[in-house]
């Protein structure tokens, strides 16, 4: 069955015009047309709408879904239909992208203090990720139409047929002087500056979900008399984005691109400011490792309450599809985050609907304002993974006491004021379904801050009460110099509130501090080491019975057991 055929059934079975189908499915009369007047395959976003629709109008109409089913096994949900219409030969690597982005922070460096750079270079960047991924959909809808033209109407007529939907005179070729653009003679721009800034709050307005967080920035302000950033510094960040290679479309770089891209800046100039790249991102290898470790799974809600850039959400379901192959994968994730920085939550939204994951990213302080409820609690989920700020100490002591959502009292008690480490893992363990898992990573002090105390200890209680109720399935010893805010090594927690039964009443821990190759400025996890850390935790057993671990011991974290227990058995990856 053709896809035009489902359309015509549907309108039949339901005895609706074409005008009213529209209307339900909240796109144009235009485009329902269309589909039944030629063939057409439709998009990721567009199968998800229709295939959602007939399942609501009952059992009756199941036949209908068989069409939806056959297309999944030929393509995944976010993968590209057909080919952009220019490619730089390839995935940018991440040295052509710090390549990019350095040459165009240099291009500016005598107008703005070096912290401020990323507040330019970014929302360009947006744009041209946004304009390169919109001129991919129109290559692909032209396949489907028969031609750009004939897809550029459709795209007007429905901008609901593109994940974003990019005005001509908000988009890259206009901005960069490469397409002519009649502006109406009542707002033609006066200065590149004003054309920008003119775009980006088009792009919002036409586009709601980056309203308010990519229109902020007005890139022809004027302080003391003088433009903040000039039209020839603009210029030539414009000409170097705007070379060949350095295409940005949806098969050119990896899906989390624009997060990378914000790490590397805030890592360059951030620290200016008084605050550090580790804040807000994670290491793409740690990353893949905590997507390794929590084996997600078909139809899985995962939630990350420190969703920065989204890249962790991402990285779950690209290992799904890596592991169980992507025709294979009928349910996707739903993926769900929450972030405070505008920044990050914009990229966190786009990253989502350009690749066409099942995403919701909100935005505000987790901590103090979590967004996801569900019958006035805390919304549950399947898996957690998270990166939270180490050693945050802006939380007052009197929250936690009077939390409405019942998280700390109930779980051990208390954080105290100089570290809110283990009311992050609170917090996540509360966000979990009776059988949820997730992976935290923390600071190492986290596993053993006041284990020495002969009296009450905040942290040590917290610990002893994930410890008692066997909440804590491994523990992971990251290398040194990992992360970009510090030169310590940090530890991955992992949570399984329903343990398999061999790996009851221990805790599995790994010392992966040598599994490190050396960088600039940073050591990074290569591959292998990824997998067999991954592999070695989700491998290993814990029988307590028996006299000796089954595994080799090797040296590893401080212990956690409090009171003379030993919770712990080594297993050296």
């Amino acid at each position: 069955m053709e896809f035009s055929e489902v359309i015509k059934e549907v309108r039949k079975r339901t005895g609706i015009s074409q005008q009213k189908l529209a209307e339900r499915l909240g796109l144009s009369y235009p485009t329902i047309n269309r589909w039944e007047r030629s063939h057409f395959d439709p998009s990721p976003r567009i199968s998800v709408i229709i295939r959602d629709y007939i399942k609501k109008l009952g059992a009756d109409y199941a036949d209908l879904l068989v069409f939806f089913d056959a297309a999944e096994s030929k393509k995944r949900k976010g993968v590209l239909i057909s080919e952009p219409p220019q490619t730089n030969g390839g995935q940018m690597g991440v040295k052509d992208m710090e390549s990019m982005l350095w040459q165009a922070a240099c291009s500016i460096r005598g107008e703005k203090d070096a912290p401020k750079f990323k507040d330019y270079i970014l929302p360009l960047l947006f744009i041209k990720r946004l304009s390169d991924v919109f001129e991919d959909e129109v290559a692909r809808l032209a396949k489907e139409y028969g031609g750009e033209a004939p897809a550029r109407e459709v795209i007007e007529a429905d901008h609901g047929m593109v994940r974003f939907y990019i005005p001509e005179e908000a988009s890259w070729p206009v901005l960069s002087g490469r397409r002519e653009y009649k502006y109406p003679a009542a707002r033609t721009p006066k200065t590149l500056g004003e054309k920008i800034t003119s775009a980006l709050r088009l792009i919002s307005k036409e586009n709601e979900t980056l309203q308010g967080v990519i229109d902020t920035k007005d890139f022809n302000a004027v302080n003391n008399g003088e433009r903040e950033i000039s039209d020839k510094a603009l210029e030539l960040i414009i000409e170097k984005f705007s070379d060949p290679k350095y295409r940005l479309g949806i098969n050119d770089v990896e899906p989390d691109f624009l997060g990378r891209a914000y790490e590397y800046l805030l890592r360059k100039f951030a620290e200016g400011q008084g605050q550090s790249a580790g804040e807000f991102f994670t290491p793409r290898e740690v990353g893949w490792l905590m997507a390794k470790l929590t084996v997600p799974r078909q139809g899985e809600e995962v939630y990350d309450p420190c969703s920065g850039s989204g890249g962790l959400l991402i990285k779950c379901e690209l290992e799904l599809l890596r592991r169980e192959g992507g025709g294979k994968v009928k349910k996707p994730l739903k993926l769900r985050g929450q972030e405070f920085t505008g920044s990050s939550f914009a990229i966190a939204r786009m990253n989502m609907v350009v690749h066409d994951m099942e995403g919701e990213i909100l935005r505000g302080d987790t901590m103090t304002n979590p967004k996801f409820l569900d019958s006035g609690g805390l919304k549950p989920f399947d898996l957690v993974v998270t990166n939270p700020m180490w050693n945050q100490k802006n939380i007052d002591t009197n929250f936690y006491e009077n939390d409405s959502y019942e998280r700390f009292s109930a779980r051990g008690g208390c954080a105290p004021g100089s570290s809110a480490d283990w009311a992050w893992v609170q917090h996540v363990h509360a966000s979990l379904k009776p059988r949820g898992r997730a992976a935290v990573v923390l600071d190492t002090g986290a596993a053993s801050r006041g284990s020495g105390s002969q009296g009450d200890d905040r942290e040590k209680s917290i610990r002893k009460w994930f410890v008692d109720k066997d909440c804590v399935e491994a523990v992971i010893l990251l290398p040194d110099n990992l992360f970009y805010n510090t030169t310590a090594a940090g530890l991955i927690l992992v949570i399984n509130k329903h343990k398999p039964p061999e790996r009851k009443g221990g805790i599995i821990l790994i010392n992966a501090s040598e599994d490190f190759e050396k960088g600039r400025p940073k050591n990074y996890l290569p591959e292998a080491a990824v997998e067999k850390i991954a592999s070695s935790t989700i491998s290993a057993g814990f029988q307590p019975n028996r006299p000796e671990p089954r595994r080799s011991l090797k040296a590893s974290l401080p212990k956690w057991g409090t009171n003379g227990r030993d919770y712990f058995r080594e297993f050296a990856p």
